[in-house]
């Protein structure tokens, strides 16, 4: 009897065909199960990163379910199987059957009391309700009427069969069910953790091979690189191949964009260099007529002659100053051989002393310093920084040229000891039409504003870099590299 009684408190099969029929055939269990149902709340392109923790998440609600979904069931086949063997006992007519040594049974009438002749264990169970099973103390009690009422032992008295058993052993295989589920739980949660995250990993490898491609195209602003298009042909694929076509339109259009400004410095450059042409013939034509005209013409005559002649002089300086930038831009550069800074200097200097305007001079030249350059270009730029602080400082200002060697670069400094430059001018002073305070200031003294950023397309044409600071007054230091030559004399010695 304890194995037939066994037999009722096991899972039975029947629920797991229902569970089997309820995934369909052909399921992987509840891990599957509860991983089709992932499917059907995130679709088939859910974020892997959320996915794997969605997944574990339904891991424990699945538990959760059977394992309450399995109570329920056991509790049910307790009774029913309680039901169960108060009929069978009914139906031997109250007999002794085998029954398990924790069963408790008794033969009652209507109200409960004990039928001479019958096993009656001394536990009050209560009056007989066969309709339902009822808990006595810790006893779940099922009853059950015995047909026979002409029975010689209990005559013509309704009698009934009162079967009951403690439920302490159902609850002892639930409260197992619910450890193996808790483990089950803790166990596919760690390994649905571990298969996520390497989905994940799988799945985010070309988004970080795309991001590493897009943030060297950001370092080094070079459209011309590719962006790395996945093997597998989805989502990812496809933002690949967009990403990279738009790449590509970006790098035509940064082709054709440099191209059009390369054609217009060279147009500005050729049109400055044919400029310069009819403007020397004109020079010439203004300067003979002003000699042929100081004599015998009026002196509106003359003032006309002399205006036009300062114009063409000026224009003169505006289209070599524009020539000089144009062939900087456009990147051509002029006849290269070794110099003497230094004498270059020295020269500028001397050129610019005549009209200092009452500016005094200060010049601490230790030469020489060679250089690989064009002489021309280099006592522009020196010519430039001078004029400047003539420019902008008023009379009786000190202006210190320097030009020493300092390691393998050679070293040009111009400094005053008037006002000093704009606060935070110190950068855009070398901008293109910047004069005195600001882009829209004009100097008194005129100007066209491009000397200082002369001095800055010449410096870095010659390899070298030119900055602009305040100490008590401005000071200009432009670094150049010392010539190959003299370099390699220096380290021989």
């Amino acid at each position: 009897m304890r194995q037939q009684d066994a037999a009722h408190l096991h899972l039975q099969g029947v629920p797991a065909t229902r569970w089997r029929k309820r995934r369909g055939s052909g399921g992987n269990g509840v891990a599957q199960g509860l991983f089709d149902l992932c499917g059907v709340f995130l679709g088939d392109h859910a974020p892997v990163k959320f996915e794997h923790h969605f997944a574990g998440y339904h891991i424990g609600v699945g538990a959760a379910v059977v394992g309450r979904l399995t109570s329920n069931r056991l509790h049910n086949d307790f009774k029913d199987d309680l039901q169960t063997n108060a009929q069978r006992i009914a139906d031997a007519q109250g007999r002794n059957i085998g029954l398990s040594p924790d069963a408790v049974v008794r033969v009652v009438d209507t109200v409960g009391q004990p039928i001479a002749g019958f096993r009656a264990d001394p536990i009050d169970l209560g009056p007989p309700q066969p309709t339902k099973v009822v808990r006595v103390g810790n006893l779940d009690v099922a009853a059950s009427q015995i047909q026979s009422a002409r029975d010689p032992i209990a005559g013509d008295v309704v009698t009934y069969v009162q079967y009951a058993r403690p439920e302490t052993v159902v609850d002892d295989t639930i409260n197992r069910l619910w450890l193996f589920l808790a483990g089950g739980v803790a166990v596919g949660t760690m390994l649905a953790g571990l298969a996520g995250m390497a989905v994940a990993n799988r799945a985010m490898r070309p988004i970080a091979a795309m991001t590493a491609a897009a943030r060297d195209i950001a370092t080094t602003r070079d459209p011309s690189r590719r962006i790395p298009e996945p093997e597998s042909d989805d989502e990812v694929a496809e933002l690949a191949r967009t990403f990279d076509q738009m790449l590509q339109e970006l790098d035509a259009a940064r082709t054709e964009t440099d191209a059009t400004i390369k054609r217009q410095r060279e147009f500005v450059a050729d049109a400055s260099h044919e400029l310069r042409t009819p403007l020397t013939s004109i020079l010439a034509n203004l300067e003979l007529l002003e000699h042929s005209t100081a004599d015998d013409a009026d002196e509106d005559e003359q003032a006309a002659v002399a205006s036009a002649l300062r114009s063409s002089k000026r224009m003169n300086r505006l289209i070599g100053d524009l020539l000089l930038l144009a062939r900087a831009d456009a990147g051509r550069v002029g006849t290269r051989a070794d110099c003497d800074l230094a004498a270059i200097a020295s020269d500028a200097l001397e050129e610019l002393q005549p009209i200092a305007d009452g500016h005094r001079f200060e010049a601490r030249i230790d030469g020489p310093v060679p250089v690989d350059g064009n002489s021309d270009e280099l006592h522009r730029m020196v010519l430039n920084l001078l004029e400047n602080a003539i420019r902008h400082t008023p009379a009786g200002t000190t202006v210190g040229l320097t030009v020493s060697r300092e390691g393998d670069g050679a070293h040009l400094e111009v400094a005053d000891d008037g006002p000093g430059l704009p606060p935070g001018m110190e950068q855009e002073i070398f901008g293109r039409f910047v004069r005195a305070a600001g882009p829209a200031d004009r100097s008194e003294r005129g100007g066209t504003g491009l000397g200082l950023a002369i001095v800055r397309a010449v410096a870095r044409q010659h390899g070298g870099e030119v900055t602009a600071t305040n100490d008590g007054g401005a000071r200009f230091e432009v670094r150049l590299p010392l010539a190959e030559k003299f370099e390699r004399t220096i380290a021989s010695a």
